[in-house]
């Protein structure tokens, strides 16, 4: 006679998150993930309270020097006890509505599937944003990572990617992505900077063409191709900022490209 099946255990998650001052931001963060069966957190060594937060939640705090925003996940994943993970920014959210997708698929053993996306819904100065380039921002954030991770040489505008299927969940994830105008500029123009310096240190340069064009075409498909001007004066004010993020980032590529600097150098007062 043969002995019965044993019964296949449920996936455990580790959810995963990097931080660096975010002490007014990611507790909101851990309490929506309060279903996970473990929490890491690598912060960059925080000087307000983002550490005793996430400890007294629970979470597994490490520290480590930040050297990328790819590398700074990829680490805080390779930390993880169990290879299922969720991988969250401190200015994240799980939805209710994501939170049952996602319990729904753990309880049929993630079957089938290396990896699960999901919209991302960004509030915006007192509004979500539901149109243009905005929405629904699909990422892939919950995943198995023996088929994949955080890979790549790019740090900025990192993503995820894994060997095998891919399912897209229901519900969203909830992003407050900037706290004010003037810290989204600073916030958009590090980002520029990064993404000019990646892209100039893998052979890609900048035309006039683009420089004219590019900012232009960004602010119009995501204004009214996809819909942004239905977001009133927010998707206005987010489609002309995605836009000037183009700008910023073309004109720093041209300069890098004729031997200009595009930052002060380190110890340089302004």
């Amino acid at each position: 006679m043969s002995s019965p099946t044993a019964p296949t255990e449920r996936p455990r998650i580790t959810a995963c998150i990097i931080a660096f001052n975010e002490a007014a931001r990611i507790g909101d963060c851990l309490a929506s993930l309060a279903f996970c069966d473990e929490i890491v957190v690598v912060d960059s060594y925080s000087s307000d309270a983002t550490v005793a937060i996430a400890e007294a939640a629970g979470a597994r705090v490490l520290q480590r020097a930040f050297d990328g925003f790819r590398s700074q996940k990829a680490y805080c994943v390779e930390q993880a006890s169990h290879d299922w993970v969720l991988c969250l920014d401190a200015d994240e959210r799980v939805s209710a509505g994501l939170r049952e997708a996602i319990e729904q698929a753990r309880d049929s053993g993630f079957s089938g599937v290396a990896g699960y996306r999901f919209a991302r819904l960004s509030e915006y100065f007192g509004r979500f944003l539901r149109h243009g380039n905005a929405y629904p921002d699909r990422v892939l954030r919950l995943f198995d990572r023996r088929h994949g991770g955080w890979r790549g040489k790019r740090e900025i505008h990192e993503a995820a990617s894994v060997d095998g299927a891919v399912r897209t969940l229901r519900g969203d994830l909830i992003h407050y992505p900037y706290r004010s105008f003037e810290q989204q500029l600073a916030k958009t123009q590090r980002y520029a900077r990064m993404m000019a310096e990646h892209e100039f240190a893998r052979g890609k340069r900048a035309t006039l063409g683009k420089l004219v064009l590019a900012p232009a075409w960004r602010f119009w498909r995501g204004w009214l191709l996809r819909g942004g001007f239905r977001d009133g004066w927010h998707g206005l004010v987010y489609a002309y900022v995605r836009a000037n993020y183009v700008r910023q980032k073309t004109i720093m590529l041209w300069l890098l490209q004729n031997g200009q600097n595009v930052a002060d150098p380190p110890g340089d007062q302004p």
